[in-house]
C-alpha cells in the first residue's frame, strides 16, 4: 500500500514563509518522481512543483523564485519551501507521486491572509 504522509501547512500572512512536508517508503522514494499539486474552490489542479529521484526540479510559474522542492534522502521525504506567500497561494496541497499509478496524499490546507 502506498503511503504519502504530508504535514505542515497551516496559516500565514502574505509575505511569510511555510514549509510542507511529505513522507513515503524508502522503495517509493527512490524509485518514483514526486510532487506538489495544490487545489482551491472554484480552481483547476495545479502541479506546483516537481522532484525526480536524481533531484531535478520544476515549478509552476505562479510560485517559480518563491517556492522549493527539496528532498532528503535520509528521510524519505520531500519539502515545499513556500516563501513570500501570497494570498493566491491559499489552497489545499497534496503530496503525488506516480510509482505506476497515481497516488496521492490526503491533502493539506496552506491558508495565506493579506
Amino acid at each position: 500500500q502506498v503511503q504519502l504522509v504530508e504535514s505542515g501547512g497551516g496559516l500565514a500572512q502574505a509575505g511569510e514563509s511555510l514549509n510542507l512536508s511529505c513522507t513515503t517508503s524508502p522503495i517509493i522514494f527512490n524509485s518514483a518522481p514526486m510532487a506538489w499539486y495544490r487545489h482551491s474552490p472554484g480552481k483547476q489542479r495545479e502541479l506546483v512543483a516537481s522532484i525526480s529521484t536524481t533531484g531535478l526540479t520544476e515549478y509552476a510559474q505562479s510560485v517559480e523564485g518563491r517556492f522549493t522542492i527539496s528532498r532528503d534522502v535520509t528521510k524519505n521525504t520531500i519539502y515545499l519551501q513556500m516563501d513570500r506567500l501570497k494570498f493566491e497561494d491559499t489552497a489545499a496541497y497534496y503530496c503525488w507521486t506516480g510509482w505506476g499509478n497515481s497516488y496521492w496524499g490526503r491533502g493539506i490546507q496552506v491558508t495565506v491572509s493579506s
